[in-house]
């Protein structure tokens, strides 16, 4: 009877995380389906100057805020995903702990809607608002603490496949890494096309938090 009992235990507890790190690898699939969808049906959306944050703006931009609040929140749910599929080994901490930080920002980052700007949505005169509203500024600050928390944990996880002997993983984790914050910092400096570099880079690092929590999940 006990052996039943805790073969029992032990199958709805990997049935559980193997559910929370679904969540975790649907995050990245929604987000850029969604988001690019948008982009390239959305009249006067331009990828090349505008930022995936902007289309929270106008009167559809309830979709891509859904979009924020949809993805923060698998991203919360995988994080618990991550936290028992790592119980006790190198990452265990950190990576769900990141893993949270970065859903609730993309939370914060649709509830704090960017303004309008160069020319998006149409009517919106060219180039960058005179100033910047108080929930744009908070929108920025939202998004930074998520690409910090995507990159860190990617380097995260580049321990943990170090720690394990998988050396092509641990290097593609790292690489993630450093492509949001690459394609972050070339936004912030102005460089051309920053918007795409940014969007590239935060879909590489989520892409690879979700890959990851898809690997994770098979071996639960």
């Amino acid at each position: 009877m006990t052996t039943t009992t805790r073969s029992s235990a032990s199958t709805r507890g990997s049935a559980s995380t193997r559910t929370l790190l679904t969540a975790a690898a649907a995050a990245m699939p929604v987000w850029t389906v969604v988001a690019l969808t948008q982009a390239f049906t959305r009249e006067g959306f331009d990828l090349v100057r505008h930022p995936f944050s902007q289309l929270a703006t106008g009167s559809l931009g309830w979709i891509q805020i859904t979009n924020f609040l949809i993805v923060g929140s698998l991203l919360i749910t995988g994080s618990f995903g991550f936290r028992k599929a790592l119980y006790g080994e190198p990452g265990g901490t950190w990576v769900p702990r990141l893993t949270l930080v970065g859903g609730t920002g993309m939370i914060g980052a649709g509830v704090f809607v960017m303004d309008p700007g160069d020319g998006f949505p149409v009517g919106t005169p060219a180039g960058p608002p005179a100033a910047m509203s108080w929930h744009s500024i908070l929108h920025m600050v939202a998004g930074s603490v998520t690409f910090i928390a995507f990159a860190a944990a990617c380097f995260v996880l580049g321990r943990y496949f170090t720690r394990t002997g998988d050396r092509g993983m641990a290097v593609v984790s790292r690489l993630a890494g450093v492509a949001v914050i690459v394609g972050d910092g070339w936004a912030i400096t102005g460089g051309p096309a920053g918007s795409v570099t940014l969007a590239t880079g935060v879909m590489i690092a989520m892409g690879w938090l979700s890959l990851a929590a898809a690997c994770f999940r098979k071996s639960a």
